[in-house]
């Protein structure tokens, strides 16, 4: 018998080149950072080039991962850059 696994969802933080952040939702980051420094993801990272992935979170349900990338998008700059500076260069962290 064969168990389809539910794809894992993340949000994620980027720094662009001028030092601003961008968050957003994927199933796939490596592709989607990818698709960001390559000038084909959000328009707002299209002048920005090149990222830097600076903060990775996983959840188990789409609904759950788009909810906290909402809440991190309502955080000021400052609480951003707490948030990065206590994601460090370990794994993604896990909710």
């Amino acid at each position: 018998m064969t168990t389809t696994r539910s794809p894992v969802h993340y949000a994620y933080v980027l720094r662009c080149s001028d030092g601003s952040f961008y968050t957003g939702y994927t199933t796939d980051v490596q592709r989607r950072v990818a698709e960001h420094d390559a000038g084909e993801g959000a328009k707002y990272t299209r002048g920005r080039t090149p990222v830097e992935l600076v903060h990775v979170e996983r959840f188990e349900s789409k609904s759950a991962a788009m909810s906290r990338e909402y809440e991190i998008k309502q955080l000021s700059r400052s609480q951003k850059e707490t948030l990065v500076g206590e994601s460090g260069d370990g794994p993604p962290a896990e909710r």
